[in-house]
């Protein structure tokens, strides 16, 4: 440490550890310099920190890696890599978040059925809690499966809260947090996390990109295009931006650009069921009937050999003005806790819906009046 105005070297200290004992090297270092900051630090030594196995470690780190691309094949490798660093240390909490997330995560980007996912996401986030209460990555991982399936939104709104205690700078939670608080209709406090999490990380193409969804969900297309577009131009072939312009689009009744954005989607990210719901719905709007009769047959064809939301066969259903249908669908999608019932309160795509009682009484059951 120097003291800058004198350039006098305050302290200095080495230290010399096996590379098991990096965590309680890390806490002592920290005390130390607490102690000469302060001047004054607590007797009591910090909380057990257990040796740290170094390969369950790395296989963390790349479980991680393999989860944040944000791809089926990334998520199965994460999967690989968690539970390889469980068998190298059954006791290392951290890779029981990670495996939490993933599961949380299948939904999203397999055609994994929601109550085949989260009761084990869930599963793994009570073992990392139970190992370490103070994981800030557990915390967000419960977070996380509190809103997308239990639609628990007070306790996982505690969660984040929680998680955020722990470590401020977790940029992740931060993004997950503004993400929850757009859901909830609470867009001036879903900027403020977003913006502390493009803070913390500035090269998460899809972290900016949930600038363009925020502006969506408020109403303001012209803004949403133009911070969708300037992620667009930052990498071609990331298909998030493509797919909010669709959206923007398609809301001030420009149907053929929203078409050319989620055609241009599906050329990025191939046929998910997502995108062509998408395409599907406006397609019915724009009076090309035809074509979404054929994204619906696809879609209903597809459910029965594998998990399709009913959510998405439901928009495509009221883009073809087919409202009664679409409610039935909903509370199927209701049934089956699909996680994208938790976009409903803010999607514009569900205006025509707003006035139904039989729709209020939906969104009253999500949580979300």
């Amino acid at each position: 440490m120097i003291e800058v105005s004198t350039d006098r070297h305050a302290w200095a200290e080495t230290y010399d550890r096996d590379l098991r004992d990096v965590l309680a090297l890390q806490a002592d270092v920290a005390r130390a310099i607490a102690v000469q900051i302060r001047g004054k630090f607590s007797s009591a030594p910090p909380h057990g920190a257990s040796p740290l196995n170094p390969e369950a470690y790395e296989l963390y780190l790349k479980g991680r890696y393999s989860r944040d691309e944000g791809t089926e094949d990334g998520l199965k490798l994460a999967f690989e890599y968690f539970l390889q660093a469980i068998e190298k240390d059954p006791q290392y909490a951290p890779a029981y978040a990670g495996l939490a997330d993933s599961y949380a995560l299948l939904p999203f980007y397999s055609e994994t059925r929601p109550g085949e996912a989260f009761p084990k996401a869930k599963a793994a986030a009570m073992k990392a809690l139970q190992l370490d209460a103070t994981l800030a990555e557990a915390h967000a991982s419960m977070a996380y499966v509190k809103t997308y399936y239990d639609w628990d939104w007070e306790g996982a709104e505690q969660e984040f809260k929680r998680t955020l205690d722990l470590n401020p700078n977790h940029a992740d939670a931060h993004h997950a947090y503004s993400r929850f608080l757009a859901s909830l209709g609470r867009l001036t406090e879903a900027r403020a996390e977003l913006k502390r999490a493009q803070e913390l990380d500035p090269l998460s193409l899809l972290v900016q990109a949930n600038a363009g969804v925020i502006s969506y969900f408020a109403r303001r297309y012209d803004e949403a295009i133009q911070e969708l577009q300037k992620i667009s131009e930052l990498d071609s072939h990331f298909f998030v931006p493509h797919w909010g312009m669709g959206l923007c689009y398609e809301q001030e009744g420009k149907y053929e650009d929203a078409i050319a954005q989620f055609q241009k989607t599906i050329d990025l990210s191939g046929r998910g069921a997502n995108t062509i719901a998408s395409l599907g719905h406006v397609f019915g709007l724009a009076g090309r009937p035809s074509e979404a009769q054929k994204i619906l047959l696809e879609l209903k064809a597809r459910s029965k050999k594998r998990y399709v939301s009913s959510y998405q066969v439901a928009l495509v259903e009221l883009g073809l003005g087919y409202k009664d249908q679409a409610i039935r669908d909903l509370e199927a999608a209701f049934e089956e806790r699909s996680t994208l019932l938790t976009y409903l309160k803010m999607d514009p795509r569900f205006d025509p819906l707003r006035s139904d009682s039989r729709f209020q009484d939906l969104l009253r059951r999500v949580g979300l009046p």
